[in-house]
């Protein structure tokens, strides 16, 4: 099969998710209508019994081959992905988070856009943000398409749905992979990655069912998240892309989010970066 039809899937796995919503997530990527040839999962730490138990089904009842490797401690998203993308053994990885879901002709669409474009290094695609039940949708994340257009954009916000891209794993490993970081690891790389030249496009269809809900607005509102934001936005400006004036919308932006209220930056997002 040619290396643009196989790929990989990466998924980092943390004690803290709920079973229940690993399991939504292996199902729909064992029930791919383009099926992977190798499913990576990283254990970032200890996971607990339920979570493994739901591992342990999938490995043992799905034709898909699970590649599994186990941090001794919780060391980050960044850091565990270049640990999984270590051992994908094709060159296109699809990434996945634990907790969210793919519809089933994802990674077909995405592989179909590789085949048409072989100079492609990254395909992205808006994604559905759904509360509870996976049917009820509330929003939708949509990012620019063409490369024009993510570039600009990826110079203060990310330009892509990071559970929902797929991309070249020697693109990835060229520009320094993910850098050290626990938070905004994917808006860093992919900043990194168009500067030096990376070719990307996002298809303008909702791909992945995202989970949110009150646990990612507190992520948002806080410090940590609102600091690394801004300080990688900086970073980008030092290696030479994004500009000052991008630092400096980025850091009152960010800054007026941390300090508004759940509530308040909830339908900001809702009214103005969502459909």
């Amino acid at each position: 099969m040619d290396s643009l039809q196989k790929y990989s899937v990466l998924m980092s796995l943390y004690g803290g998710e709920a079973p229940e919503f690993f399991d939504e997530a292996l199902a729909s990527m064992t029930c791919q209508t383009v099926l992977p040839d190798q499913i990576v999962i990283v254990k970032d730490g200890p996971v607990g019994s339920a979570l493994d138990a739901v591992l342990e089904k999938y490995v043992q009842a799905s034709s898909v081959e699970f590649t599994i490797i186990s941090n001794d401690e919780n060391k980050g998203l960044g850091f565990s992905l270049n640990r999984g993308l270590a051992v994908c053994r094709n060159e296109l990885v699809a990434r996945m988070d634990t907790d969210d879901v793919s519809l089933p002709e994802r990674c077909e669409m995405q592989l179909a856009k590789f085949a048409l474009d072989p100079s492609l290094d990254i395909v992205g695609s808006n994604v559905d943000e759904f509360e509870g039940e996976v049917g009820n949708v509330v929003s939708t994340r949509r990012v620019p398409e063409s490369q024009g257009q993510i570039y600009s954009f990826a110079k203060r916000r990310s330009a892509f749905n990071h559970p929902a891209v797929m991309y070249k794993k020697s693109s990835v490993l060229r520009c320094g992979g993910y850098g050290d970081l626990r938070r905004n690891q994917d808006v860093d790389l992919f900043g990194r990655m168009l500067y030096a030249g990376c070719a990307a496009y996002n298809i303008q269809k909702s791909l992945v069912l995202f989970r949110v809900g009150d646990n990612l607005s507190h992520r948002r509102k806080s410090w940590e998240n609102t600091r690394s934001y801004i300080e990688v936005i900086r970073n980008l400006h030092d290696v030479g892309y994004s500009s000052w004036a991008d630092v400096l919308v980025v850091s009152i932006l960010q800054l007026g989010v941390f300090l508004a209220p759940v509530s308040v930056q909830s339908l900001l997002y809702r009214v103005f970066l969502r459909r």
